[in-house]
Protein backbone atom coordinates (compact mmCIF):
# COMPACT_ATOMS: atom_id res chain seq x y z
CA UNK A 1 0.00 0.00 0.00
CA UNK A 2 1.33 3.47 -1.41
CA UNK A 3 0.14 6.02 0.99
CA UNK A 4 0.39 9.95 1.08
CA UNK A 5 -1.17 12.28 3.83
CA UNK A 6 -1.68 15.42 3.67
CA UNK A 7 -2.38 18.53 6.09
CA UNK A 8 -1.38 21.63 7.12
CA UNK A 9 1.76 21.78 9.95
CA UNK A 10 0.00 20.76 13.13
CA UNK A 11 -2.44 18.47 11.36
CA UNK A 12 -1.28 15.60 12.93
CA UNK A 13 0.08 13.69 10.12
CA UNK A 14 3.55 12.56 11.94
CA UNK A 15 1.47 11.54 14.83
CA UNK A 16 -0.96 9.34 12.48
CA UNK A 17 1.72 7.71 10.02
CA UNK A 18 3.78 6.76 13.04
CA UNK A 19 0.62 4.26 14.24
CA UNK A 20 0.17 3.09 10.82
CA UNK A 21 4.18 2.47 11.01
CA UNK A 22 3.30 0.55 13.40
CA UNK A 23 -0.13 -1.32 12.68
CA UNK A 24 0.38 -1.98 8.94
CA UNK A 25 4.32 -2.23 8.60
CA UNK A 26 4.82 0.46 6.47
CA UNK A 27 8.08 2.87 6.54
CA UNK A 28 7.34 5.85 7.25
CA UNK A 29 8.93 8.31 4.41
CA UNK A 30 9.03 12.44 6.05
CA UNK A 31 10.90 14.76 4.39
CA UNK A 32 11.01 16.91 7.34
CA UNK A 33 12.96 13.90 9.36
CA UNK A 34 15.21 13.19 5.69
CA UNK A 35 16.54 17.19 6.00
CA UNK A 36 16.75 17.51 9.94
CA UNK A 37 19.08 14.39 9.27
CA UNK A 38 21.04 16.01 6.87
CA UNK A 39 21.50 19.17 9.03
CA UNK A 40 22.76 17.30 12.18
CA UNK A 41 25.05 15.22 9.85
CA UNK A 42 26.19 19.51 8.36
CA UNK A 43 25.36 17.64 4.51
CA UNK A 44 25.30 20.51 2.06
CA UNK A 45 21.69 19.57 1.56
CA UNK A 46 20.73 19.94 5.15
CA UNK A 47 22.16 23.40 6.01
CA UNK A 48 20.72 25.37 2.63
CA UNK A 49 17.30 23.25 3.35
CA UNK A 50 17.67 24.74 7.01
CA UNK A 51 17.62 28.50 5.97
CA UNK A 52 13.99 27.58 4.17
CA UNK A 53 12.98 25.49 6.92
CA UNK A 54 13.70 28.32 9.49
CA UNK A 55 11.43 31.22 7.53
CA UNK A 56 8.74 28.41 7.25
CA UNK A 57 8.89 28.20 3.74
CA UNK A 58 9.29 25.21 1.38
CA UNK A 59 12.24 23.42 0.30
CA UNK A 60 12.84 24.23 -3.06
CA UNK A 61 11.26 21.39 -5.82
CA UNK A 62 14.86 20.79 -7.04
CA UNK A 63 16.05 19.53 -3.52
CA UNK A 64 13.24 17.75 -2.35
CA UNK A 65 12.34 15.00 -5.64
CA UNK A 66 15.86 13.06 -6.34
CA UNK A 67 15.81 12.89 -2.56
CA UNK A 68 12.64 11.27 -2.16
CA UNK A 69 13.03 9.38 -5.35
CA UNK A 70 16.31 7.16 -4.10
CA UNK A 71 14.47 6.74 -0.77
CA UNK A 72 11.72 4.88 -2.28
CA UNK A 73 14.58 2.60 -3.91
CA UNK A 74 15.45 1.03 -0.48
CA UNK A 75 14.51 -2.56 0.04
CA UNK A 76 12.21 -1.74 2.88
CA UNK A 77 9.35 0.50 0.68
CA UNK A 78 9.09 -2.96 -2.08
CA UNK A 79 5.50 -3.86 -0.16
CA UNK A 80 4.42 0.02 0.17
CA UNK A 81 5.55 3.64 2.77
CA UNK A 82 3.87 6.65 4.08
CA UNK A 83 4.91 9.90 2.30
CA UNK A 84 4.65 12.61 5.00
CA UNK A 85 5.27 15.75 3.86
CA UNK A 86 5.82 14.86 0.26
CA UNK A 87 4.26 16.21 -2.46
CA UNK A 88 3.62 19.41 -1.20
CA UNK A 89 3.57 21.04 -4.46
CA UNK A 90 1.74 20.56 -7.97
CA UNK A 91 5.04 19.88 -9.25
CA UNK A 92 6.19 16.95 -7.08
CA UNK A 93 3.14 15.61 -7.32
CA UNK A 94 3.59 15.17 -11.13
CA UNK A 95 7.24 14.07 -10.57
CA UNK A 96 6.08 11.27 -8.22
CA UNK A 97 3.00 10.43 -10.89
CA UNK A 98 6.17 9.61 -12.84
CA UNK A 99 7.87 6.92 -11.09
CA UNK A 100 5.57 6.08 -8.44
CA UNK A 101 1.49 4.51 -8.31
CA UNK A 102 -0.30 6.04 -4.67
CA UNK A 103 -3.37 4.09 -3.83
CA UNK A 104 -4.51 6.46 -1.25
CA UNK A 105 -4.19 9.98 -0.25
CA UNK A 106 -5.32 11.13 3.06
CA UNK A 107 -6.07 14.36 3.89
CA UNK A 108 -6.12 15.47 8.00
CA UNK A 109 -8.63 18.98 7.78
CA UNK A 110 -7.96 20.88 10.93
CA UNK A 111 -9.09 24.83 11.22
CA UNK A 112 -5.80 27.42 11.67
CA UNK A 113 -6.34 28.46 14.75
CA UNK A 114 -6.33 25.31 16.38
CA UNK A 115 -2.89 24.36 14.58
CA UNK A 116 -1.12 27.46 15.76
CA UNK A 117 -1.89 26.76 19.21
CA UNK A 118 -0.96 23.10 19.04
CA UNK A 119 2.24 23.95 17.35
CA UNK A 120 3.33 26.94 19.17
CA UNK A 121 2.80 24.83 22.32
CA UNK A 122 5.32 22.00 20.94
CA UNK A 123 8.32 21.39 22.97
CA UNK A 124 11.68 19.11 21.79
CA UNK A 125 14.31 17.35 23.59
CA UNK A 126 17.53 16.59 21.33
CA UNK A 127 16.50 12.22 22.38
CA UNK A 128 13.73 12.80 20.09
CA UNK A 129 10.75 13.29 22.67
CA UNK A 130 7.62 15.58 21.62
CA UNK A 131 5.83 17.61 24.05
CA UNK A 132 3.40 19.97 24.21
CA UNK A 133 3.02 23.08 27.16
CA UNK A 134 -0.77 22.52 27.89
CA UNK A 135 0.67 19.14 29.33
CA UNK A 136 4.01 20.00 30.62
CA UNK A 137 2.42 21.77 33.61
CA UNK A 138 5.71 24.00 34.08
CA UNK A 139 7.76 21.45 33.43
CA UNK A 140 10.66 22.35 31.02
CA UNK A 141 12.66 19.24 30.86
CA UNK A 142 12.16 15.74 29.45
CA UNK A 143 10.73 13.42 31.42
CA UNK A 144 12.57 10.53 29.86
CA UNK A 145 16.17 11.60 29.85
CA UNK A 146 15.85 15.02 32.20
CA UNK A 147 17.08 17.72 29.15
CA UNK A 148 16.25 20.62 28.84
CA UNK A 149 13.27 21.28 26.10
CA UNK A 150 13.48 23.37 23.55
CA UNK A 151 10.91 25.34 20.56
CA UNK A 152 11.92 24.80 17.27
CA UNK A 153 12.59 27.66 15.19
CA UNK A 154 9.69 26.81 12.80
CA UNK A 155 7.49 26.37 15.09
CA UNK A 156 7.28 29.56 16.98
CA UNK A 157 3.87 31.42 16.31
CA UNK A 158 4.98 33.69 13.76
CA UNK A 159 6.27 31.12 11.81
CA UNK A 160 3.59 28.74 12.32
CA UNK A 161 1.33 31.26 10.70
CA UNK A 162 3.82 31.94 7.88
CA UNK A 163 4.06 27.97 7.30
CA UNK A 164 0.16 27.97 7.45
CA UNK A 165 -0.03 30.84 4.58
CA UNK A 166 2.47 28.79 2.37
CA UNK A 167 0.68 25.46 2.85
CA UNK A 168 -2.64 27.43 1.66
CA UNK A 169 -0.92 29.13 -1.61
CA UNK A 170 1.39 26.02 -2.28
CA UNK A 171 0.01 22.59 -0.55
CA UNK A 172 -3.43 22.71 -0.74
CA UNK A 173 -3.90 23.01 -4.02
CA UNK A 174 -2.59 19.04 -3.80
CA UNK A 175 -6.39 18.48 -2.34
CA UNK A 176 -7.59 19.10 -5.56
CA UNK A 177 -5.47 17.66 -7.52
CA UNK A 178 -5.82 14.39 -5.59
CA UNK A 179 -9.13 14.51 -5.51
CA UNK A 180 -9.19 14.62 -9.52
CA UNK A 181 -7.46 11.10 -9.70
CA UNK A 182 -10.54 9.84 -7.15
CA UNK A 183 -7.24 8.99 -4.58
CA UNK A 184 -8.52 11.51 -2.06
CA UNK A 185 -10.31 10.82 1.69
CA UNK A 186 -10.85 13.66 3.78
CA UNK A 187 -10.17 13.04 7.69
CA UNK A 188 -11.48 15.58 9.79
CA UNK A 189 -10.15 16.17 13.02
CA UNK A 190 -11.81 19.15 14.15
CA UNK A 191 -12.88 18.22 17.97
CA UNK A 192 -11.42 14.62 17.81
CA UNK A 193 -9.03 12.69 19.66
CA UNK A 194 -6.39 11.15 18.38
CA UNK A 195 -7.68 7.57 18.67
CA UNK A 196 -10.98 9.15 17.18
CA UNK A 197 -9.20 10.28 14.25
CA UNK A 198 -7.09 7.17 14.04
CA UNK A 199 -10.30 5.50 13.71
CA UNK A 200 -11.07 7.11 10.61
CA UNK A 201 -8.11 6.45 8.87
CA UNK A 202 -7.79 2.78 9.32
CA UNK A 203 -11.58 2.20 8.40
CA UNK A 204 -9.89 3.80 4.83
CA UNK A 205 -6.78 1.68 5.00
CA UNK A 206 -9.14 -1.24 6.06
CA UNK A 207 -10.95 -1.25 2.51
CA UNK A 208 -7.85 -0.98 0.03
Amino acid sequence: MRLIFLGAPGAGKGTHATKVKADFGLPHISTGDIFRANLKEGTPLGLKAKGYMDRGELVPDELVIDLVKDRLTWPDCRDGYILDGFPRTIKQAEALDTFQDIDVVLNLVLDDETIVKRVSGRRMCTCGATYNVELLNGRTTCEKCGKELYQREDDKGETVRNRLAVYNRDTAPLIAYYRGKNLLTDIDCNGKSIDEVYSAICDVLNRI
